[in-house]
């Protein structure tokens, strides 16, 4: 099997959907003889921030010179980015033969009565017998969605981080807000710690049900805190504190631009501090080392196309929007804004347009690659009596160059909506920066 016949096996999974369930993944990784349990896990929930979370504890990791697997979704561009080894992406040809080693079992499940794994589901078994082959130490697991009924939740980590709790995915993870914070708390284990930025009724749950796994619980604003100081545009200045370690006001700087990185970071250096305890070589010093470079593409991410500012940003739902917007204001309260915007169809597209759009603002709307994107001219309608100016583009060039001519150096443009639309405009903006 090579890439391309991987990926036309993959399509084919998609038949099956999202089915939420444990039973098809356990059967899968019995038969690949449990490779998950041959390294040690950080396993990774919330509904914002998962993913620079995961960057960053496994860019910490991979600072204290430890072996360092991670598995992340959605992807920008490559499935390949989802499974990354001491930094680097699965190679195609990789990809492939793990792909042909892991089809030969499901086509035996199949053959036996079992239902066929979904898509998800056999990628996270790729993942798992990809670190297993690869010998890693440690592997950063970010769970694709909710928590306790997704097939990443078959691990034992040494760290339960659950990041926050916002509502989306309401419909696969109970209906309400609870319902989902039950399903992130699902990460829990019995006896493993727990680390959150989670607050209200969310933080409750999580409280109670690290109670019922007897659980040690660390709470952002509570047991720990990470205090922004300043930013040059380029590097954020912290200031981390934790009473409980006896910890005081370690400064700490932060190549993540974003309001939000901030709490972030603290989610991230209060479990390194949790793995060093039981791994000395995670220090104070590897984990300021790992934050001045730690990257994560399309989250507040800054580029420069000669002298266009561009902001990439994979905001996708009201809370994405949120923080975008603070982090907007915080770092650009005064420059003109030009906004690229593709939405799908089934987010809360009205608040996440009140929240980001300001009156005096130009957008160009556009379509992201994916079966549930918007229609722009509808999505056009809908942001019209938000701004000055919108226009409808349906190809993603033609409108990535629309929305450069409109900003002409002198506004800022940001590009948002969707991962599934800022992963592929991305990739056009780098060529044209001839980056790639």
């Amino acid at each position: 099997m090579n890439y391309q016949e991987a990926l036309a096996y993959l399509e084919g999974l998609n038949i099956f959907g999202i089915k939420l369930g444990l039973t098809r993944i356990q059967r899968l990784l019995e038969l690949l003889d449990v490779p998950q349990d041959r390294y040690r896990t950080i396993h990774v929930t919330g509904t914002n921030g998962k993913g620079s979370v995961s960057a960053m504890l496994a860019g910490i990791l991979r600072r204290s010179d430890i072996h360092t697997g991670m598995y992340s979704s959605p992807h920008l561009v490559s499935y390949t980015e989802r499974i990354q080894v001491d930094g680097q992406p699965i190679s195609e040809q990789e990809f492939a033969d793990c792909l042909s080693t892991i089809r030969t079992y499901v086509e035996q499940m199949v053959a036996e009565g079992d239902e066929c794994p979904t898509q998800f589901e056999v990628l996270t078994a790729l993942a798992f017998f990809y670190f297993a082959m690869r010998h890693v130490e440690y592997a950063v697991i970010e769970v694709g969605l909710g928590g306790l009924l997704d097939s990443t939740n078959v691990i034992t980590p040494e760290v339960s981080v659950i990041t926050n709790v916002t509502f989306e995915h309401a419909d696969r993870c109970g209906g309400t807000l609870e319902g989902i914070a039950h399903h992130k708390a699902g990460i829990i284990k019995e006896g493993v710690p727990v680390v959150t930025a989670a607050a209200g009724i969310p933080l409750d749950i999580i409280r109670q049900t690290a109670e019922e796994k007897n659980a040690d619980v660390f709470v952002s604003g509570e047991d720990f805190q990470m205090e922004y100081l300043s930013c040059d545009g380029h590097m954020q200045q912290l200031r981390f504190t934790s009473a409980l370690l006896g910890v005081a006001d370690m400064p700490y700087e932060l190549r993540l631009l974003g309001r939000h990185q901030v709490d972030n970071a603290a989610v991230a250096v209060m479990t390194a501090q949790l793995i060093h305890n039981i791994d000395g070589r995670v220090t104070e010093k590897t984990i300021g080392e790992a934050l001045k470079i730690a990257s994560w593409p399309a989250r507040f991410e800054r580029i420069v196309l000669g002298h266009q500012p561009v902001i990439v940003d994979g905001a996708h739902n009201p809370a994405g929007m949120q923080a975008l917007r603070t982090s907007l204001d915080l770092y650009f309260p005064a420059e003109q804004r030009v906004l690229l915007l593709g939405i799908l169809k089934d987010k809360d597209i009205e608040t996440m347009l009140d929240i980001l759009l300001r009156p005096n603002d130009t957008v160009v709307v556009t379509v992201p690659d994916s079966e549930r994107a918007a229609d722009p001219q509808e999505l056009a309608k809908r942001v019209a009596p938000h701004v000055q100016h919108v226009e409808a583009i349906a190809d993603n060039g033609e409108a990535l160059d629309r929305a450069l001519e409109l900003a002409n150096g002198e506004k800022l443009l940001v590009m948002a909506g969707s991962l599934y639309l800022v992963g592929g405009v991305r990739q056009l903006l780098l060529e044209r920066k001839g980056v790639m």
